[in-house]
């Protein structure tokens, strides 16, 4: 009898087991994770692909991009499940692509890292392309309209593929300054391996900025573009902090007194304070407060006090037990912010915990979050607990990473993966054909590796449905900062 109670104990010991692995942090192979993190990047791509695509599902596509005003505009990335080029989120995810690589490249294995620059490149070479005119800049490539009101694959795309120009002295301070971050944090990105595409990332930046910054303004603002990039990646929160954001990427680049007086004597008027608590393409604000804080807490520039202190405030927003606490968390322990698509606030969120962390850790620093102290090793853990929730330590026990583990979004809301490859069904599907696919109750045919989708809301539900597309939908902006975050945990793995 002794020995029945005995087996029974062990036995619901073992049955427990899972459970209590997944509340306490189960293992996860965050290595496996970051490889397939960059490989999405290969899904997205637009124009001529190389002989060494991995993503073999895909072909060639916009090849024609740019045709309509003499200009070639192939390359780049469709910024979700769509076929339209947004440059404003692309030039987002690029600068977020090279912060990664700047702050943990060195925490990547060699081949990802090589990776994760030909994933940044593809992207810069584009925007090469977009600022290759003086005085102009082109912001988009596709009617969204058109693109959206049809379900094909983008090797198969004959809606227009309409060019939004701004031509000085119309305004572009949003795009165009976050095209200059991109293509600063691009050049330290590449400075040591490709010198020479480094200082043409460079030069092209100061050029940007001096664009964006003569011509202020919003570039939805511009009548030629409005319908085109509005509701999509209208500039909903101003074109100030993309200004503050490009000089600060540019400081950081060049050490140029310059952009340091910049970033101090505009801080007011360009709104550096207003609405800090947010990061995504469209408000830079807690993202500029961490990049410039490292100038602070790396004990040269006390000028830039003011940056550190909203830092600091964004931080102690995070910390549940702290008196300022305000970010919501859903009852499985994600962040979470009102809004569609909300793993893009937990993956940049996550971003700038480990970026901080680090920046206090080397200057021996911790936080004074009201009664209590919050060092490196909490905001770690908190950004451990975002990235293992996506990874599957969540009510759901789902990955919403595409293709980590065996349980992860089988009908995610992406043109190119719902329907047959080209490779397998070379005939046209046009575009109300694709509807048939879109409504099946199948699994996607092509599997987007790494691709993170828009994910749970508050309650930590999740229906995996191509229809729901704020959570099912993945977008190249929420997975280029958990590039950083999971290159920070393959090489730290046992932080709890």
């Amino acid at each position: 009898m002794k020995n029945n109670i005995i087996s029974s104990k062990i036995m619901l010991l073992l049955l427990l087991l899972p459970l209590i692995t997944s509340c306490h942090g189960s293992y996860h192979d965050y290595t496996d994770a970051l490889t397939k993190s960059i490989l999405f990047f290969e899904g997205q791509r637009s124009g001529y692909l190389p002989q060494d695509q991995r993503m073999n599902w895909r072909g060639h596509s916009g090849l024609g991009d740019g045709w309509t005003v003499n200009v070639d505009l192939t390359g780049g990335y469709y910024d979700a499940g769509d076929n339209v080029k947004f440059n404003f989120p692309m030039a987002f995810t690029t600068t977020l692509l090279a912060w990664s690589v700047i702050e943990f490249g060195e925490n990547m294995p060699p081949s990802e890292l090589r990776n994760a620059l030909v994933a940044i490149r593809w992207s810069t070479d584009y925007l090469l392309k977009t600022v290759s005119q003086p005085n102009r800049i082109f912001v988009q490539v596709g009617d969204p309209v058109l693109d959206h009101n049809c379900w094909e694959r983008p090797e198969d795309m004959d809606t227009a593929r309409t060019v939004y120009t701004v031509d000085a002295p119309n305004p572009a301070s949003d795009v165009a300054g976050e095209t200059a971050a991109a293509f600063a944090a691009a050049s330290m990105a590449f400075r040591s391996s490709d010198p020479g595409y480094a200082e043409t990332l460079l030069r092209t930046s100061t050029r940007v900025f001096d664009f964006a910054d003569r011509n202020r303004g919003a570039y939805s603002d511009n009548s030629n573009i409005r319908d085109g990039v509005c509701p999509y990646y209208c500039d909903f929160d101003g074109y100030q902090d993309e200004l503050l954001w490009g000089a600060a990427w540019l400081r950081r680049a060049t050490q140029g007194d310059n952009y340091l007086s910049y970033i101090q004597e505009n801080r007011q008027t360009l709104g550096a304070d207003d609405n800090t608590n947010e990061f995504g393409w469209d408000n830079k604000h807690a993202g500029l407060s961490v990049l410039v804080s490292k100038e602070v807490l790396d004990g040269s520039m006390y000028s830039l006090q003011s940056y550190k202190t909203s830092a600091d405030s964004f931080m102690c927003t995070l910390i549940p037990e702290s008196s300022s606490s305000h970010i919501e968390y859903s009852p499985g322990g994600l962040i979470y912010k009102p809004g569609g698509s909300n793993l893009q606030h937990a993956t940049t969120i996550t971003f700038l915990l480990l970026v901080y962390a680090n920046y206090l850790e080397k200057s021996s620093q911790i936080l004074n979050c009201g009664t209590i102290s919050v060092g490196p090793s909490m905001l770690r853990k908190i950004g451990k607990r975002q990235v293992d929730y996506i990874l599957g330590d969540n009510p759901k026990g789902m990955s919403y990473m595409v293709g980590y583990s065996n349980y992860y979004p089988q009908k995610i809301h992406h043109r190119g993966s719902s329907l047959p490859s080209i490779k397998d069904h070379p005939q046209v599907i046009a575009c109300k054909e694709g509807s048939t696919y879109f409504n099946s109750s199948q699994p996607n045919p092509n599997v987007l590796v790494g691709a993170i989708v828009g994910g749970p809301g508050e309650d930590d539900a999740y229906d995996d449905s191509r229809v729901e597309f704020r959570k099912s939908e993945p977008t190249t902006y929420i997975n280029a900062p958990f590039v950083g975050a999971l290159a920070y945990f393959s090489a730290n793995p046992n932080i709890n």
